[in-house]
């Protein structure tokens, strides 16, 4: 760009315009500026404002002396965390839980939703949508109540039907190696049918001309699912997998944290919860140490959205950013 366009561009004149252009957009389309600006207002206060408070994980926070006037301490909060006889044990539970959650469950969505896209009977659709819905819809605190009562050693009709075929009751719940297991599998169950909601808005925006092709071809519908359906909501699919393993470090903290009892804790104690208990459940709550291990968890997070985003643009050109 040439030094004359620069300063035609910077003119009074062109400015001028372009604001008159900026008016001209506000008055026609006001409606949606204004239905933009509630959304927009919220992230600011309560996404970016609090990222002003993550000082305090470099600090040793003192509510006496503010945020500000608080004693400046770098990254020995972080060292704490990092040479803490928990650090191993809440990081590894975090992962292990994650990555069982995601390889486990992610795919059942996606199965769920082909099955009941291809399902030749409109009744029974419905029904399996509703049914496969209604637990998305169960609190959290109802969910837990539900699986304790379940898996109850006295009461609980899993021990129940060990018990008639002359097995021992046991107690799921004090045992950690069961924890996992009942955590992700009850996740699975309760989200499964919400979460195939959005693929089969994928499937059903694929051209039906693809599938008139493939059976004029003579393919079957297992083939139409393979070669149609799935290559059509890929890109939807590596999208959510971006989503979701920037969500890796995330565990769900109630259901996690309703779900805790001092039996099971080796397996159940997860930075969520830890935090939780550092911060605000100890005696003497430490505000900065707690701050330092969230700040450490949402970098992790952000690593991870940033690899795997830019892994799926390089093998398959579709990613968020």
């Amino acid at each position: 760009m040439t030094v004359d366009s620069k300063v035609r561009q910077s003119s009074p004149a062109v400015r001028s315009k372009r604001l008159g252009s900026l008016r001209r957009r506000l008055n026609m389309d006001w409606q949606l500026y204004l239905i933009i600006l509630l959304p927009l207002i919220w992230l600011i206060v309560f996404q970016y404002i609090p990222m002003y408070g993550a000082q305090i994980a470099f600090r040793k926070f003192q509510a006496t002396k503010g945020i500000v006037g608080s004693d400046w301490v770098g990254l020995a909060n972080f060292a704490k965390f990092f040479q803490s006889y928990n650090f191993k044990k809440v990081i590894v539970n975090t992962l292990a839980v994650s990555f069982y959650d995601l390889i486990v469950g992610f795919p059942f969505p996606i199965i769920l939703a082909l099955l009941l896209n291809n399902c030749l009977r409109p009744r029974f659709k419905k029904i399996t949508q509703i049914v496969t819905y209604m637990p998305y819809f169960i609190s959290t605190v109802v969910m837990v109540g539900m699986i304790i009562q379940f898996t109850s050693p006295k009461v609980g009709i899993i021990n129940f039907a060990r018990q008639a075929m002359g097995l021992s009751a046991i107690d799921f719940m004090a045992i950690p190696g069961y924890f996992r297991h009942i955590y992700v599998w009850t996740n699975i169950w309760q989200g499964s049918g919400w979460n195939a909601i959005i693929y089969l808005s994928a499937l059903a925006a694929i051209d039906p001309g693809l599938h008139e092709a493939a059976m004029i071809d003579g393919a079957s519908r297992w083939k139409r699912m393979i070669h149609v359906d799935i290559p059509g909501i890929f890109p939807t699919i590596t999208v959510l997998l971006i989503l979701r393993a920037g969500q890796i470090m995330n565990v769900g903290f109630e259901k996690m944290f309703l779900m805790q009892n001092p039996l099971n804790l080796d397996a159940s104690e997860i930075i969520s919860t830890y935090v939780y208990k550092q911060g605000l459940a100890a005696a003497a709550p430490d505000f900065s140490y707690a701050s330092s291990i969230g700040l450490f968890n949402s970098v992790i997070n952000l690593i991870l959205i940033c690899t795997v985003n830019y892994v799926s643009n390089k093998l398959s050109e579709t990613s968020l950013w």
